[in-house]
């Protein structure tokens, strides 16, 4: 069965769109066939991946599959293979999704509906989700069911983290549901006092879930840069074990 991951926070550069990545590129780097799906309507990781005549592209585009109840079997035509993984890229039209799926028959789950209808049985799918609240994350939520959460090594995600863990919580209420949090990523850590601290509120606060830690690397960075994971870069990185290690945690929730 296909194992759906949710990339969210509601706060905005936490680096979703890098978590997402190189956890997608990890788990290709084992042969797994990965589908990374850019819900944010600001396109970062279409652009980051090299897809930008897509995310400008006119229909039909990822809006009209979360829009178009009737004809969502065209998500299969809008996929994109990446040289490690697949890509079903964002649009600047989902700007209006999310005003627009208010209205709509079943709003929260035509992300899940779509996904049913791909032809593809991908051993992992990630949808990276927009830095916020509404029914784009919701959509992601209910059609994974399980979450991975970025978050900087700085008090404010404190808050943030509560927003993002009530929402699941609303979720789970209202669609009688289950939605697992699978781990936090610490990301862009530095030996600074700041981040020492927030890592042991970590240690302190969160219990039964891993918190990895990303620290900050210019490898990362110039691997954005050439629309690649880590995994696929050529310059080495230790943070390349980082998301080894949530590969491995994915593939034991999976298994």
């Amino acid at each position: 069965m296909t194992s759906k991951i949710a990339i969210t926070n509601q706060k905005g550069g936490v680096g979703k769109t890098t978590i997402a990545i190189n956890v997608a590129g990890a788990l290709a780097a084992r042969n797994h066939d990965v589908l990374l799906v850019d819900l944010d309507p600001q396109g970062h990781g279409t652009e980051g991946l090299g897809l930008q005549a897509e995310y400008e592209s006119e229909s039909p585009n990822l809006h009209d599959v979360l829009l178009d109840h009737d004809d969502q079997d065209q998500i299969n035509e809008l996929i994109h293979q990446h040289e490690e993984f697949d890509v079903l890229p964002s649009n600047i039209d989902l700007f209006a999704a999310e005003s627009e799926l208010t209205t709509a028959m079943r709003s929260r789950h035509r992300l899940q509906l779509a996904l049913d209808s791909l032809n593809n049985d991908y051993d992992f799918i990630f949808v990276d989700c927009p830095p916020s609240l509404g029914q784009l994350t919701d959509n992601a939520l209910l059609a994974c069911e399980h979450a991975l959460v970025p978050a900087l090594a700085e008090s404010t995600s404190i808050r943030a983290l509560e927003l993002v863990h009530g929402q699941m919580d609303t979720l789970e209420q209202n669609f009688e549901t289950s939605i697992e949090e699978i781990g936090i990523v610490a990301n862009r850590v530095e030996p600074d006092g700041q981040s020492e601290e927030m890592m042991q509120w970590f240690a302190d606060n969160v219990d039964g879930i891993p918190v990895w830690e990303v620290r900050k690397r210019v490898a990362l960075q110039r691997a954005w840069s050439a629309g690649v994971s880590i995994h696929q870069h050529s310059e080495d990185c230790d943070m390349a074990a980082v998301f080894e290690a949530i590969a491995t945690r994915l593939e034991e929730v999976a298994a």
